[in-house]
């Protein structure tokens, strides 16, 4: 089975890809997820700089363990994206040491992922946002757009080619919200739910209203701007705040929560032969 981590500048999201995989749950509000084929189980962790190779190996191995797996036996290849450079040589040592055997994939300059980067410096494209174009171009061939919505909100755009275009990076809820409270001091922190009405009746739901709301208007703010540069497109959302926003966007037409994780076993499967 194919482990696959994608290393986020607050979180990383592991799953293990394989052949017979259980049915997972719909994904708020929209139809179920075709990125979740072959996934097996997944998780969610804080990304911490700090970790040690080992302590990234006893991670993983409690994780399977949890799920009555053999880290040894069950894993047979891994795959890794990553965009806090620091963890990745930590993976890279953990990887060398206690996985040797098996078929790695870090994504990086020199990695076949199968779509031309036509950036200026493919070599500034982080590991995350082609993991998630070559998903999305698998998933829904054609123009597309994707919106990930993590520490930063990033729009990742594709040509109908499968050529990956270029797209925008805007400060994401979590870093909103930090200076939001940072620089107000008569602001607190506040759950992140739906407010009864966009017209907020309290700081509270004012704070959310605007968050919510606020962040839905610019997806589709970007998304009417870049149609008009490359017209219609298929929009898909992914990132650990994307199941919040999305369903309160009008052009987001599908949220794959694992499209990042799909992306990731597809370069391995292209630098690898027999992956999962």
């Amino acid at each position: 089975m194919l482990l696959a981590m994608d290393v986020g500048n607050t979180e990383t999201v592991i799953g293990l890809f394989g052949p017979e995989a259980p049915e997972l749950p719909d994904a708020m509000g929209f139809a179920k997820a075709t990125g979740e084929r072959g996934l097996a189980f997944h998780w969610r962790i804080s990304t911490s700089p700090e970790r040690t190779p080992d302590e990234h190996a006893m991670i993983l191995t409690q994780l399977l363990d949890l799920e009555g797996l053999d880290l040894r036996t069950a894993v047979t290849a891994m795959a890794i994206s990553s965009s806090a450079p620091s963890v990745t040589t930590q993976l890279r040592r953990m990887a060398n040491r206690w996985f040797s055997d098996l078929d790695i994939t870090v994504i990086g300059p020199g990695t076949k992922t199968g779509m031309p980067i036509l950036y200026d410096n493919p070599r500034e494209v982080g590991a995350d946002r082609i993991a998630d174009a070559v998903g999305a171009y698998d998933l829904y061939p054609g123009p597309s757009i994707v919106v990930d919505m993590g520490t930063a909100t990033v729009f990742d755009v594709i040509s109908a080619k499968g050529e990956y275009l270029g797209g925008a990076i805007a400060p994401g809820v979590a870093i909103s919200l930090e200076a939001l409270y940072t620089q107000a001091s008569a602001l607190r922190s506040v759950e992140l739910v739906k407010p009864r009405s966009v017209i907020g009746r309290s700081t509270v739901e004012s704070i959310q209203s605007g968050v919510l709301y606020g962040f839905a208007a610019q997806v589709d703010g970007m998304v009417e701007r870049i149609k008009e540069e490359i017209g219609e497109a298929t929009v898909i959302s992914t990132g650990g705040l994307a199941g919040l926003v999305s369903p309160h966007t009008k052009h987001v037409q599908h949220h794959e929560p694992w499209l990042t994780l799909h992306g990731l076993r597809i370069v391995h499967e292209r630098n690898h032969t027999g992956a999962i």
